[in-house]
């Protein structure tokens, strides 16, 4: 019987050292795993950390890049500019406690044109088109130096390089506006149409140089800013002067007034009856209202320096309010001067074009809608 004890103790100790050495390894498995988990957590808190500086760089620059393009700012200055704006907002948003800084080197902020038909095409060849930027931010050995590990340098891995891209863009392809969503959240659009021909020999520059606006305050004397006449002495249509319902059928010279003054509200949408959008053809239609009258003088002086938004028209037809109007387009003006009294000939209301936001547009892939001075506000395209 003792050597069966004998063997037996010793099958006993034999299975309690396997078991110890498989909990050793189980623990030690164990304590890896939950190391390399650790820094897969915080690789992902890095990557997020990357990617909402990145996006916030690129909102920052494409803003600036609007702001310098109202102040007509050259492309020498207009390039250093956007980038020192994408600089202090990326520095802003660290990563992994550190600042990120962007690097001329490896271009990391490009100013570019971007055209939703054609995303994957980033134009940076004609600076006269720039309407985005594009912001690439690292954290690699050669810029801001890679994502440090803990415990994964235990296996021999002591950092990561990270990178990614954001492009922030502003539209100039407005396929219309969505009904606001309260009364607080008006449409600067005045209800003033212009015809194509007019505006295209405005910003031809074949019209008259007038008046310029210094300090928000206009003046006379050039500015090399065209300007042109919104009170048309002849539209097609007897009995009509420009002006559209955007609203119900038969606007007021009250309705006509608090829109100049504070731009087309939620009611005015839903009293129109339709979505003021373009159709598949690139065509609004709006209805004619009697034309622009002394009554509402007062409150377009009131704005007299101030931005807008007024729908282009192609084509006119019918007579006072039976006027229908076919706008295809939106463009951003500039108020300069106004005189609705006295002989007809001498009735104006001059405009230049002037950048201005399009809050509340929808951005459309049609090119046929693309304005030249009108743009949604920035957003995130890629």
């Amino acid at each position: 019987m003792a050597p069966r004890k004998r063997a037996g103790r010793r099958a006993s100790r034999d299975r309690r050292g396997a078991a110890a050495v498989l909990g050793l390894f189980l623990t030690t498995a164990l304590i890896v795993l939950m190391a390399v988990s650790i820094d897969l957590g915080y690789v992902s808190v890095a990557r997020g950390e990357l990617r909402r500086s990145a996006d916030a760089a690129a909102m920052a620059a494409c803003w600036q890049l609007f702001d310098e393009r109202v102040k007509g700012t050259g492309e020498h200055d207009l390039a250093q500019a956007i980038t020192v704006a994408a600089s202090n907002v990326a520095a802003r948003n660290t990563i992994c406690t550190e600042s990120p800084l962007l690097s001329d080197e490896y271009s990391d902020v490009q100013l570019g044109y971007y055209n939703s038909e054609t995303p994957a095409l980033f134009d940076t060849s004609d600076p006269s088109k720039f309407n985005a930027v594009r912001v690439h931010l690292r954290r690699q050995d050669a810029v801001n130096g890679e994502v440090p590990l803990f415990f994964s340098q235990l296996l021999g891995r002591g950092s990561l390089g990270l990178q990614c891209s954001s492009t922030a863009a502003m539209s100039a392809s407005i396929g219309g506006f969505r009904t606001p969503p309260s009364e607080d959240h008006n449409i600067n659009l005045l209800p003033i149409a212009l015809d194509r021909e007019t505006w295209e020999e405005t910003i031809a520059k074949n019209t008259s140089d007038d008046f310029c606006v210094v300090g928000g305050v206009v003046k006379k004397g050039g500015d090399g800013i065209y300007e042109c006449n919104l009170y048309p002495q002849g539209t097609g249509s007897p009995g009509n002067r420009g002006t559209v319902d955007i609203g119900g059928r038969n606007n007021s010279t009250a309705d006509l007034s608090r829109q100049i003054l504070h731009g087309i509200s939620r009611q005015d949408f839903i009293d129109l009856g339709k979505p003021l959008m373009f159709d598949d053809y690139g065509k609004l239609y709006l209805n004619g209202d009697t034309g622009i009258s002394a009554g509402i003088k007062d409150e377009l002086a009131s704005i007299i320096g101030q931005k807008r938004l007024i729908p282009i028209f192609e084509s006119v037809s019918g007579n006072g309010n039976n006027a229908n109007y076919t706008i295809i387009r939106f463009e951003g003006v500039r108020i300069l001067e106004v005189k609705l009294t006295g002989p007809m000939k001498q009735k104006r209301l001059v405009v230049q074009p002037a950048m201005t936001l399009a809050r509340g547009a929808v951005v459309t892939n049609a090119a046929t809608t693309n304005s030249h001075y009108a743009f949604a506000p920035v957003r995130l395209v890629q």
